[in-house]
């Protein structure tokens, strides 16, 4: 038995030597896979934990109970702000800074309307809104505020509504986030022989089941 031992070993080493090693680039995209799907999915913890509670609280708004609580302001700005005949000449930059330093008004002008008998501007924000009507011949006005609870905040962070160009860049930043990860973890499925057939057929699966649920489901 001892003296086949040594042929056992050649055999081995002989079917080792045989098995080809993987290619440098094969070796380097698998290990870039793997080091950009972990760290991408710390990163992306945060922003997946919030659009999942956040499609919860928009799916289900009634749960929560979020009431609006209305304020109402009433005062005067300099008449000469409004008055003026041609349209081009009303100062609308100082109308809105007059109400946001006076009433501590949030959000960016969504609207600015100017009419015959009256100026009416809204300001708009997450969850947030004002309405503000100034006479153009005294300049006397009437702001109504609109602020909703934490849940109406983040709905609206969700859907980028009144939120502003940054926020839009945020989502955007995140969806990319998103799909890198995704990828990343299809790349790395690649590299798993064992694993392979059925990571793909279970991620085939799954593209099919959501495809049979929206044709099920929504009318």
């Amino acid at each position: 038995m001892a003296e086949h031992q040594p042929k056992l070993r050649q055999h081995i080493r002989h079917v080792k030597t045989d098995k080809k090693p993987k290619p440098e680039w094969q070796k380097n995209t698998a290990s870039l896979s793997r080091w950009l799907h972990i760290y991408l999915s710390m990163v992306s913890f945060a922003i997946v934990l919030f659009f999942a509670l956040t499609g919860l609280t928009l799916n289900h708004a009634d749960w929560f109970g979020d009431k609006e609580h209305i304020t109402k302001f009433k005062g005067t700005m300099p008449a000469i702000w409004v008055n003026s005949k041609d349209t081009n000449q009303v100062r609308k930059l100082e109308i809105a800074e007059r109400l946001r330093s006076d009433h501590h008004i949030k959000g960016a002008v969504s609207d600015f309307i100017i009419d015959p008998g009256q100026v009416s501007l809204t300001f708009k924000g997450p969850g947030y809104s004002a309405d503000a009507f100034v006479d153009r011949t005294t300049g006397a006005y009437k702001l109504n505020e609109s602020r909703a609870g934490l849940v109406a905040v983040i709905n609206d962070l969700h859907k980028g509504r009144d939120a502003g160009k940054g926020w839009s860049w945020v989502i955007d930043i995140c969806a990319i986030f998103l799909s890198l990860l995704s990828l990343t973890g299809l790349i790395m499925i690649f590299f798993m022989k064992k694993k392979r057939a059925s990571g793909l057929i279970t991620a085939g699966a799954g593209i099919i089941i959501c495809y049979l649920v929206y044709l099920i489901l929504v009318p």
